[in-house]
C-alpha cells in the first residue's frame, strides 16, 4: 500500500528546498511516499534535464536520488541528517522522452547515527537504470529540533 508523507516543513521560513519544496521557482517539487520499506517519489523529466540529447543528466539523476535518500531518513528514522558519502552506478540511459521515472530508497543498515541508505532511479518501464548507496548522519532528534524546528514526518492519514 503507497501511503504519502506529509512534507513537514511546509510553512517553514526560509525553506527553498530545489528537490521538494512546493514553492521554490526552480524546483521540482517532489511529493513523497511510503511503501513498505520504501521512500519514493515519481517525476517527469523535460528535455530542460537533459545531459545528452534526450537523455537525463547524471547530475538531476544524482539530486533525485539525493533527496529520496533524505526523505528516508526523514520519515524511517524520524530525523534530519545529511549525505556524509553517495556512489553512484549508472547502469542506462534515462530518456527525457518517455512518462514519469520512479526514484526510491530504502534503509540499508544502522549504525547508531550513520544510515546506509539503497537507492534506484527506474524509468517509465520500470527498470533500473540508476542505483546508489548513500551514507547518511543522522542528526540527534533534540539537535534536529533545535536547528530546524524538525518533530516528526507523519503520513497525511495519521
Amino acid at each position: 500500500m503507497i501511503r504519502k508523507i506529509r512534507n513537514p516543513w511546509t510553512g517553514l521560513q526560509g525553506y527553498n528546498c530545489i528537490g521538494c519544496s512546493p514553492t521554490n521557482p526552480l524546483g521540482f517539487h517532489l511529493c513523497f511516499y511510503e511503501e513498505g520499506d520504501y521512500v519514493l517519489t515519481t517525476w517527469h523529466p523535460t528535455p530542460d534535464h537533459q545531459g545528452w540529447i534526450n537523455t537525463l543528466h547524471g547530475g538531476v539523476q544524482s539530486l533525485l536520488i539525493d533527496e529520496v535518500a533524505g526523505w528516508v531518513v526523514t520519515r524511517k528514522m524520524q530525523t534530519t541528517g545529511v549525505t556524509s558519502k553517495m556512489e553512484v552506478k549508472y547502469l542506462k540511459p534515462v530518456p527525457t522522452t518517455e512518462g514519469p521515472i520512479t526514484i526510491r530508497a530504502k534503509v540499508a543498515k544502522q549504525m547508531r547515527n550513520i544510515v546506509f541508505i539503497d537507492a534506484q532511479l527506474l524509468n517509465a518501464q520500470n527498470e533500473v537504470c540508476t542505483e546508489a548507496s548513500l551514507v547518511y548522519f543522522c542528526a540527534s532528534k533534540e539537535k534536529a529540533f533545535e536547528q530546524t524546528g524538525f518533530t516528526v514526518c507523519e503520513l497525511e492519514e495519521e
